[in-house]
């Protein structure tokens, strides 16, 4: 499966040159792999609505992107997740491939950076909507939030199969609505996610800023909450520092109980460490445990591909892991999950993604009030974050001159000293820029 997700990445990629970075995004982003066998790839999104919009619309330039990376012809079959067996509710497109059953609360180590939020999670798992409601689960990437929020889903499948349970990330609900509102399909959108009794929201920072998705999310909540169903919501940060979230959504957020995840002790990380090896049937010497736990720190999916990459050299070669073979792994592993440096696009994308509009008009010619803000307010957020010169921000967009950007730059600026609203957008657009 190993291979097949890596060229289903491949394929993606393919597919995002092919594309306008919205339709990527909203239909093929979310593509993930399920099985291959004998030339056919079956491949999931999460809703019945993305499948079959894929199957109409996208299907050709799949076949043609596995062509070009397999290099022969295959078929391609797309299944929803909503619609799989054992799998009832949704999952989020940006969640990365994997048996969602494996998340649980008995595989999260727990220490005491993590132990309130998952003393909170299980008590929601054990009674929902009856003690913490919403509760709302805060930290920085890779620390195992989103492992609680499917550990919630999987627990009330078994115990409470009864339940309408929902996972869904905060770029896909927007994305949803979005499809919904192109289809005139928002009635079924409302019901879908305002019937449910237990909501899941991953990432929730990602509607703050977008005035469409903020008033449904509002509205979904007040019914789901006025109709005790449980509201489970994770972000990297609290509700207060998601500056550019609506104040009616940011209180309602601090309704029920506030949960930080913090950076794992060392103890927690070399249980992390042990308890992976044990899932890959890896021996492991207490002295390449500490070392590892030693230099990987932040972030528990660094941790966790470190012994991969160990597995792998014992799987492929045959080594014992060592400390030496440590340092090359954390060295792989630290240079492959390194953020994603700020480029131009993301921010691009992001300040689309906020004012509603598409990033090819964002660098287009277009004069109307509606493109030309988020624009100055692009050329404002690359200039900050990447330090380049007035003449290269105007060549990134659309061959603007210099008195252009300046003009533009200038009156962003003007904007957020004497508008705190601007001031706060721009400031979470930059932080979502970095994510």
């Amino acid at each position: 499966m190993e291979s097949f997700e890596q060229c289903l990445n491949a394929v993606k990629d393919y597919c995002r040159l092919s594309e306008a970075e919205t339709i990527y995004n909203l239909w093929l982003k979310g593509l993930e792999p399920v099985s291959y066998d004998d030339g056919k790839a079956t491949l999931s999104v999460s809703t019945a609505f993305i499948k079959s919009t894929v199957e109409e619309r996208y299907l050709p330039l799949l076949k043609r992107a596995f062509s070009q990376v397999m290099g022969f012809d295959i078929e391609i079959k797309i299944v929803s997740r909503a619609e799989m067996p054992g799998d009832e509710g949704e999952k989020s497109g940006a969640q990365s491939f994997g048996p969602e059953g494996q998340y649980t609360f008995e595989n999260f180590i727990v220490g005491q950076d993590n132990r309130f939020a998952h003393a909170a999670a299980q008590a929601v798992a054990a009674s929902p909507a009856s003690t913490y409601n919403p509760l709302f689960i805060y930290g920085a990437p890779g620390l195992g939030k989103t492992h609680l929020l499917l550990a919630i889903k999987n627990s009330l499948t078994k115990t409470h199969p009864q339940l309408k349970v929902i996972y869904i990330g905060g770029d896909q609900f927007t994305n949803e609505l979005i499809a919904a509102i192109s289809s005139g399909s928002t009635e079924a959108f409302h019901d879908k996610f305002r019937s449910a009794d237990v909501l899941l929201v991953d990432d929730v920072q990602f509607i703050g800023g977008k005035e469409a998705t903020q008033e449904e999310f509002f509205h979904t909540f007040n019914a789901l909450h006025n109709d005790h169903k449980q509201i489970v919501i994770s972000s990297d940060r609290p509700p207060k520092e998601i500056k550019s979230l609506e104040e009616r959504l940011r209180t309602r957020f601090e309704w029920g109980l506030l949960a930080d995840v913090q950076p794992p002790d060392v103890e927690t990380r070399i249980s992390i460490i042990y308890r992976k090896a044990e899932q890959l049937g890896l021996k492991i010497s207490s002295e390449v445990a500490e070392y590892i736990a030693v230099n990987v720190k932040n972030d528990v999916r660094q941790l966790e591909g470190a012994v991969k990459k160990l597995g792998a050299y014992y799987q492929m070669d045959g080594i014992s892991p060592s400390i030496g073979l440590a340092q090359n792994a954390i060295r792989d592993i630290l240079s492959e999950q390194q953020p994603i440096p700020v480029t131009v696009e993301k921010i691009v994308n992001e300040v689309a993604r906020t004012y509603n509009v598409s990033p090819e008009d964002i660098r287009s010619a277009k004069q109307n009030a509606s493109v030309s803000l988020p624009r100055q307010v692009a050329m404002y957020i690359v200039r900050e974050v990447t330090g380049m010169t007035m003449e290269r921000i105007g060549a990134e967009f659309g061959g603007r001159n210099h008195a252009t950007v300046v003009y533009g730059t200038s009156k962003v600026e003007k904007l957020m000293q004497n508008d705190t609203r601007t001031k706060e957008l721009i400031e979470d657009i930059i932080k979502n820029s970095k994510t």
